[in-house]
């Protein structure tokens, strides 16, 4: 009886370097390819298996399904079943699952410094609001408040600054104080990072800045990429 139940805690635990290290059972739990993007993708509410596929473009349904179950079997997603007229299944974090959010947070401000983080290259919309939460300067968000709108790459995100914080749900854009629509989250990314000027950035096809442009202006200057290290 007892070496049963120390197998089944080392095929939670351990299987991988047998190291105590909640780093080490971290990457035992989410270091697969394409694991903590999947969770990533999650962290901003529950998604069909449909519109994970549409997000992480290169992973096939024979992987997704894998990764799926693995992270279910792990206690960090859950499936459930939406009521009709819907009655589709989608795939929610659990609480524990979004307590991943820092780590992801951690990883990418660490992973953009260095010198090989190439910022041009394609992002989900789930990517680049995360990636507002992430680069927010806190200090000067602290002096404003706003309720900013996101209507990119099919998805529409509401994001509520204050005292530092930008917290961001999934939701249609109602009564916001400024609103930015671009085709692609790459569009957003040219103009939060790499500070192509505004007048400039609405050329572009599909770009548009709804509401207080002086406040967008505010907003805009609250991210910056952190300087390249090595």
């Amino acid at each position: 009886m007892k070496l049963q139940k120390e197998t089944e805690l080392q095929e939670k635990h351990g299987r991988w370097y047998g190291d105590a290290c909640g780093t080490a059972f971290a990457m035992e739990l989410i270091g697969e390819r394409w694991s903590l993007l999947i969770v990533r993708e999650l962290m901003l509410g529950g998604r069909r298996f449909s519109d994970l596929r549409a997000s992480l473009p290169g992973i096939s349904a024979k992987v997704l399904t894998e990764r799926l179950s693995g992270l279910e079997k792990a206690g960090a997603l859950v499936r459930r079943k939406l009521p009709p007229p819907a009655a589709s299944q989608i795939y929610e974090l659990t609480d524990w699952g979004y307590f991943a959010e820092p780590a992801i947070q951690e990883l990418g401000r660490w992973a953009a410094r260095s010198p090989g983080h190439d910022p041009t290259l394609p992002l989900s919309p789930v990517s680049f609001m995360l990636s507002m939460r992430t680069m927010l300067d806190k200090e000067g968000a602290g002096r404003l408040s706003a309720t900013i709108g996101f209507d990119t790459g099919g998805e529409r995100f509401v994001g509520r600054l204050g005292e530092g914080a930008l917290p961001i749900r999934r939701e249609e854009p109602g009564q916001v104080d400024v609103l930015f629509r671009a085709p692609t989250p790459m569009d957003l990314a040219a103009l939060f990072y790499g500070k192509v000027p505004m007048n400039e950035w609405l050329k572009g096809e599909g770009r548009a800045i709804e509401g207080d442009r002086a406040l967008a202006q505010q907003f805009l200057d609250l991210f910056e990429l952190p300087e390249k290290v090595g």
